[in-house]
């Protein structure tokens, strides 16, 4: 069986066809090719030659502008430029916006104005393709890197690569607002604050004295819990007493202000819970972390960090809303649900001499979500975790 539709066969490279007996219709190829301006007047090659330099200077010129405005406009400039927006907005966004399209119109402009301009029409072929047809696809790579006229134009190319190269200035300062690594602050929080030794000067003389422990204070409100306060069941969401008073704790406000104190509070949350002492299982060496009974625990899911407070009152489980994660409190915050990895990090609390809940010292542990930089050997208490 043979098709009575034959294909159309281009009869010369421009695509004309041939009339087949049972094709109604030829096929009419491409209408001639009108030169453009350029291609037949050198004044205007020339004109557009500068064009396309210039869009390239001026892409350049956005570029070093991006640098100098990074550093000569902070963040916190509040100068109202356009809109109500700063001028570190502004300045790097419009700089990094002219960079990108100057660079853009300067090559299209190259292409439409300067480059080879004829039509190609390529007739529907199989997917495989012949040896004749690998080695023209590349004589036409090379005939169209000869079109662009690269060699002929040292002025489009010395601009054009100066115009790319410093296209690159903005990703490389942009590296500097990655910050630097974090250490060792994502195992530290501010609950650490309380009971250091610090050297002040006093009357002229330097004087070494231990700050008071941390008192744990209820969130929002900033007042100091007193154990006697807590019933049984009852549960409290506290924060370190130092973010609402720095001073008592000879630190500064500027240390527990904007987004100090939100990194502070992102780790330093804690969740007071109080039960019957003898529902407690405590964990080796953390006989003494409680108070009658009251026990405190990040309140950051060891998941992906998700604050949590729904408590059943008569398990003393703790189940994190996001993820369903739940948490043994009586058994030193142990998993017993879900995709959490680790048990809840445990502070060590005890009473001041005026009845009021402090924190022995900081979480032995890191809170949160676990990292790979984690160093779980370093744990003090790493059984279960």
């Amino acid at each position: 069986m043979t098709d009575s539709h034959d294909s159309i066969e281009p009869a010369d490279s421009h695509g004309h066809g041939e009339l087949v007996p049972d094709e109604p219709i030829a096929n009419p190829g491409l209408p001639a090719h009108e030169p453009r301006p350029t291609d037949v007047d050198p004044a205007k090659e020339k004109r557009a030659e500068i064009q396309v330099a210039v869009l390239f200077a001026l892409s350049g010129i956005c570029s070093v502008l991006f640098v100098v405005s990074y550093f000569t406009f902070d963040v916190g400039d509040n100068w109202h430029v356009v809109g109500g927006l700063g001028a570190s907005t502004v300045a790097l966004g419009s700089t990094l916006a002219g960079a990108l399209l100057f660079v853009g119109v300067g090559i299209t402009h190259w292409a439409r104005k300067l480059m080879g301009d004829h039509e190609i029409v390529e007739m529907r072929h199989p997917a495989y393709s012949e040896e004749s047809d690998r080695q023209r696809a590349l004589e036409d790579i090379k005939v169209g890197f000869e079109e662009t006229g690269i060699a002929r134009r040292p002025l489009i190319v010395f601009s054009g690569v100066g115009a790319l190269g410093l296209l690159g200035l903005p990703a490389v300062v942009y590296l500097r607002d990655l910050g630097t690594l974090p250490g060792d602050k994502l195992e530290h929080t501010i609950w650490g604050q309380g009971g250091r030794k610090i050297t002040i000067v006093e009357d002229g003389e330097e004087k070494e004295i231990t700050v008071p422990k941390m008192r744990i204070s209820r969130d929002a409100i900033g007042t100091p819990i007193l154990a006697s306060d807590l019933e049984i069941g009852d549960l409290v969401n506290a924060q370190p007493e130092v973010l609402f008073n720095p001073t008592r704790y000879y630190m500064e406000h500027a240390d527990v202000e904007g987004a100090e104190l939100q990194t502070h509070k992102s780790k330093a949350s804690l969740i007071l819970l109080r039960m019957e002492p003898g529902d407690i299982k405590p964990g080796k060496g953390r006989e003494d972390w409680d108070v009658n009974g009251i026990v405190a625990y990040s309140k950051i899911c060891t998941h992906v960090g998700c604050p949590i407070s729904l408590n059943e009152r008569t398990t003393h489980h703790l189940l994190c809303p996001c993820h369903q994660s739940t948490f043994d409190m009586a058994d030193s915050g142990r998993v017993i649900f879900g995709p959490a990895g680790r048990p809840l990090p445990q502070l060590p609390i005890e009473v001041d001499e005026q009845g009021y809940l402090v924190a022995q010292s900081d979480f032995t542990e890191p809170v949160g979500p676990s990292y790979w930089e984690r160093d779980y050997e370093r744990d003090r208490f790493a059984e279960g975790d």
